[in-house]
């Protein structure tokens, strides 16, 4: 995504993301189907706790069990008891957290935190975050003030592409969860120019144009081409099943990211189907499972997923309490 001031192949813009999942639940246990349900908290509630993260709203869409929202940098997602904010650019992702927890205490019936996940690859140009994302260790100390016993992880080369988790530990959540993120960066030119006004008259021609639609055909999309460069959307896929593309295409920083929790016990078609419409030269993967995912075998078998033209260049695996997570880096094979 880009600043409307931005012109195409000009300023830089970070496209890495800020991801924050929080799960919610009841010190009784009891949560019942209408007393607790995130969903009640109004859009305008939202509106104004984004505003601590220096984003917005731009459009939202809903089914049954989630209400998804496409932001100026990047996406909310909304369901009965977990909160998904993932924002861009020099946003202020963390400044959100104590307002999230008074809101959700003030207007749900929930009044206990289940789980935390806070994420994000390392940036392409730190020095322009604003606090408290000026580095990993200032974010995992903020997230510290609220949460008693987290931990802070990181996977990948520490000196090159590496991606950093803060999670909690020692929670027993017993759900079906998993997560898929794809990374990529510096991808191919002529994909990046269909998510720009010059080359797509709307977000729905470069939806098209693209392939981004074949990936989960039938999902529901909610798009936006941004000016004069950049595009999100939103896919509801069904139940609480969601995928989330955010591109910036400008050359010198083109980063586009993908997620989807939907479960699969082999992530290779995927995979694949995503790589082939961006063509990154790099990309870093990562798949969280619960125990009772389905997704739990894709995990624990990520080293056998190959992607034509890419090789595998890092595997990493670790195993917490509920989840197991894989961290995988791809490159460009040589021509």
């Amino acid at each position: 995504m880009s600043e409307s001031s931005e012109e195409f192949q000009s300023d830089f813009f970070e496209g890495t993301e800020k991801l924050l999942e929080v799960w919610f639940g009841t010190r009784s246990g009891n949560e019942g189907p209408k007393k607790c349900d995130l969903r009640v908290i109004r859009r305008a509630t939202w509106e104004s706790m984004l505003k601590l993260v220096k984003c917005e709203i731009i459009s939202q869409m809903s089914n049954e069990d989630v209400d998804a929202y496409v932001l100026s940098e990047s996406s909310m997602f909304i369901s009965k008891d977990r909160f998904i904010l993932k924002t861009c650019g020099t946003t202020t992702l963390l400044c959100c957290v104590e307002a999230l927890l008074y809101i959700v205490n003030q207007f749900t019936g929930f009044d206990k935190v289940r789980d935390v996940f806070y994420s994000r690859k390392n940036y392409m140009r730190p020095e322009l975050q604003d606090k408290p994302h000026s580095s990993f260790e200032e974010e995992a100390a903020a997230l510290d003030t609220y949460f008693k016993d987290g931990n802070a992880y990181c996977l990948g080369s520490i000196n090159r592409d590496c991606w950093y988790l803060y999670t909690l530990q020692g929670h027993h959540i017993n759900r079906a969860d998993q997560t898929l993120e794809l990374i990529m960066q510096d991808l191919d030119p002529r994909v990046m120019s269909i998510f720009t006004q010059a080359e797509s008259n709307s977000a729905l021609e470069a939806t098209r144009k693209s392939g981004i639609d074949t990936i989960y055909p039938g999902a529901k999309i909610d798009d936006f081409l941004f000016s004069p460069c950049g595009y999100s959307m939103n896919g509801l896929i069904k139940g609480d099943h969601y995928m989330t593309i955010h591109i910036t295409p400008e050359a010198q920083c083109s980063y586009v990211s993908f997620e989807t929790n939907f479960p699969h016990d082999k992530y290779d078609q995927v995979v694949s189907t995503v790589m082939r419409i961006f063509r990154p030269s790099k990309c870093v993967a990562t798949v969280f499972a619960s125990k009772d995912s389905v997704a739990s075998r894709a995990v624990r078998h990520f080293d056998d997923l190959a992607v034509q033209g890419f090789q595998q260049k890092e595997l990493q695996m670790c195993r917490f309490t509920e989840y197991d997570l894989t961290f995988a880096l791809f490159a460009k094979a040589p021509s």
